[in-house]
């Protein structure tokens, strides 16, 4: 099996992590994966906010997180990376507005799996977060106007290695070839 189906197989949602920070280093080296993503017409809309101060992380999870889900399991997070699209006046408005495809959504989605993965095979846990107060986000943060948040991504490093999966469909249940007849 190569490693990339290993690293892909042992993935999955972390929500319990070490009280352990997690070095610069390492997030520098998850936030590359996602620097080598492909975008719609290269754009690159990404921008990721790496919050690590246990204050901030704290706001976040008291005014960013609250409501209906709340996801109080972030705070035992020692990162959680705020995932934000810059939105392009040709690619990401005029585009999907002729096409009604939210390409600054797929773009964000590409790049944050590719910083799953790679934190997977470092050794870390993630877990996309996607119940979110942005405007409360982005004040707590201080983002600029024109940045919108797309996803959270909580990372650390988990309480316990998971073994557990949650249960998939069948390869012959969602691959069609040719048609579905």
């Amino acid at each position: 099996m190569s490693n990339i189906m290993k690293i892909i197989q042992q993935r999955c949602s972390v929500r319990s992590f070490k009280n352990t920070p997690v070095d610069r280093e390492i997030i520098r080296s998850i936030t590359e994966a996602a620097r080598l993503a492909p975008s719609a017409c290269n754009a690159q809309p990404w921008r990721f906010v790496a919050v690590t101060e246990k204050p901030l992380l704290q706001q976040i999870v008291d005014r960013g997180l609250g409501g209906v889900v709340p996801n109080r399991w972030a705070a035992s997070a020692p990162v959680i990376i705020v995932g934000c699209a810059v939105l392009n006046l040709l690619t990401h408005r005029l585009a999907e507005a002729v096409k009604g495809i939210n390409y600054h959504q797929i773009d964000l989605g590409i790049a944050l799996e590719h910083m799953v993965l790679r934190a997977t095979e470092m050794g870390l846990g993630t877990c996309w977060i996607g119940w979110f107060h942005a405007k409360a986000i982005k004040k707590i943060l201080h983002l600029p106007g024109g940045w919108k948040i797309i996803s959270l991504l909580a990372l650390g490093y988990p309480t316990e290695e998971s073994t557990a999966h949650s249960a998939r469909l069948a390869l012959d249940e969602i691959l069609f070839f040719n048609g579905v007849k």
